[in-house]
């Protein structure tokens, strides 16, 4: 599966983050200086699947691009974190739609086979750098632009 990249704006959230998940998370990308997971969006609506507390720190960061997995609910089981809650994509796709989001850790995004990982340099994800440049996606990682 390959990854692409796209602007954090251009995601649309459906959960609330953990604040303090946010913190460390941020503090563990800059010290790796990598973005190593890409966020999971719906494809055709760029809703965030997974991935809610990395979109936060791309756009703390002020990333102009962020690695994503764009799939549909066709590939992807969507579950309730909580006891007795049915999450459906319909569900999620109202919410959206409504401009609300679930509480965090309401939705559990499931792929029956892992998604690679990637390792992108964040200097790469930067407004200085060149959305153009022709090593943008790093050779090997299965990236597209």
């Amino acid at each position: 599966m390959k990854y692409h990249f796209l602007c954090p704006d251009q995601l649309i959230p459906t959960e609330e983050v953990d604040p303090d998940r946010v913190e460390i998370l941020e503090a563990q990308i800059l010290q790796t200086g990598y973005w190593t997971v890409p966020i999971m969006v719906e494809k055709d609506e760029l809703l965030v699947m997974d991935g809610h507390h990395r979109l936060c720190v791309a756009r703390r960061l002020q990333l102009t691009a962020v690695p994503v997995f764009m799939l549909s609910y066709d590939l992807v089981r969507v579950e309730g974190w909580r006891s007795g809650e049915t999450i459906t994509p319909e569900k999620i796709f109202a919410m959206a739609r409504s401009g609300g989001k679930f509480p965090f850790k309401t939705t559990r995004h499931i792929v029956d086979a892992p998604l690679p990982s990637c390792m992108v340099p964040l200097e790469r994800l930067r407004p200085d750098w060149p959305t153009t440049h022709a090593s943008f996606a790093t050779a090997g990682a299965g990236a597209s632009l």
